[in-house]
């Protein structure tokens, strides 16, 4: 008699509607369990968001509210040993999902909990960031690919932070610079270590913290203060584009595009320096770089020296078009409270001291907010509209 031969499923892309919290952690553990790849939902995106994102990506089957699998019409496939799609955080045009391996999971988990020296007997993971986004989801990796404990809060609630180290034991957290302003120096030090990414870290860090580089499509961070992951290679392309190379690296985009050059490297659109002790600087987006007056102005470079002046408590630099000087550099500034606000003269002479006469702004625009992604990253590209958005402080 002739045995049928059961052949595996085919894996499928589930989406996970759910809050961060144990039943998301338990989601995404069953939906590796089954061989399939897990999309996260974000939780802050409206109903047509939410739709467009479906469409784009096209996810099988969605676990919600319900704690069951719901069937979704549409749905594509994944390629064997997929973990994870993760939607890029763009504001314009269709979402993008970065396509990451169990593999690259799984290196990316190994090299940084060997660099943080983490030891799953006595560490703990206080993950607060949006799970939708790689920064959150990726403690979550670490802590199912090592088996450290993890405790999963449904948000940044800096009180909640303090509790799970203060209380309940918890030695690393993974955090954004807006949320570590948010903690404060005396909540940080109740961590052992502070992972800090999602855009450029404070001049000023304490022992504690670790300042990472890396994005969606590196699976995380890659390089900390400087210095690449085990296994991540580090180089310089054309005017001083950071490339990378690893086995963290994505697979592909959801739609089969990769984005990796000849030989597996990666270019990033950032600009940096590698110094002679092969430790890497960054300038900043490459798109970001404003040229006035024939020099190359670094925004992230000027933001971090007026940010020193008592009066302001957060500030956005960029360049608007000028006759004079083919494009300007324009400080946007959120004054501190219970001081005088600035003046572009103080300003000025901060960045002059520090930087030279090219990247001194040559206007000031005082917000009351700036506008940022849902992890805190600057949307420097709409820095200019805010002369029109009516949130000019006069």
């Amino acid at each position: 008699m002739r045995t049928a031969v059961r052949l595996p499923a085919v894996p499928r892309l589930v989406a996970i509607d759910l809050p961060g919290g144990p039943a998301f952690l338990e989601a995404l553990r069953r939906v590796l369990d089954a061989g399939d790849a897990a999309l996260p939902i974000d939780q802050r995106l409206p109903s047509v968001q939410r739709e467009r994102l479906v469409a784009a990506l096209r996810p099988s089957a969605v676990i919600d509210a319900s704690g069951d699998e719901q069937e979704l019409a549409g749905g594509l496939e994944v390629e064997p040993g997929d973990a994870l799609v993760v939607a890029t955080s763009g504001t314009t045009g269709a979402p993008k999902g970065v396509v990451l391996t169990r593999a690259s999971v799984e290196a990316s988990a190994w090299a940084t909990s060997a660099r943080l020296e983490v030891d799953p007997s006595r560490d703990r993971w206080c993950c607060c960031l949006p799970l939708a986004h790689v920064g959150g989801l990726s403690v979550l990796t670490r802590s199912i690919v090592t088996g450290t404990p993890v405790e999963v809060l449904p948000r940044f609630d800096a009180e909640a932070v303090l509790a799970a180290a203060r209380e309940r034991g918890a030695t690393l957290v993974s955090l954004v610079p807006t949320t570590l302003r948010r903690l404060g120096d005396d909540g940080a030090a109740s961590y052992r270590c502070v992972v800090l990414g999602g855009s450029a870290p404070p001049e000023r860090l304490a022992s504690n913290v670790v300042a990472t580089y890396g994005m969606t499509e590196t699976g995380s961070g890659v390089v900390y203060d400087g210095v690449p992951l085990e296994g991540v290679e580090v180089r310089l392309g054309p005017h001083d584009e950071i490339e990378l190379r690893g086995p963290m690296l994505l697979r592909a985009y959801r739609d089969g595009t990769d984005p990796k050059g000849p030989g597996g490297w990666l270019a990033t659109g950032d600009a940096g320096a590698i110094g002679a002790d092969g430790t890497l600087s960054l300038y900043g987006r490459i798109g970001d770089l404003v040229v006035s007056g024939g020099e190359n102005v670094w925004p992230e470079q000027v933001e971090q020296v007026l940010s020193h002046h008592r009066a302001v408590a957060e500030v956005g630099v960029a360049g608007i078009a000028d006759p004079e000087w083919g494009e300007r550099v324009v400080a946007y500034v959120v004054p501190a409270p219970d001081v005088p606000p600035p003046s572009l003269d103080e300003l000025r002479e901060l960045a002059l001291g520090e930087l030279g006469p090219w990247s001194a702004p040559r206007e000031l625009v005082l917000v009351g907010d700036l506008p940022r992604t849902s992890i805190g990253k600057l949307r420097r590209n709409v820095l200019a509209q805010l002369a029109r958005s009516g949130r000019i402080v006069p």
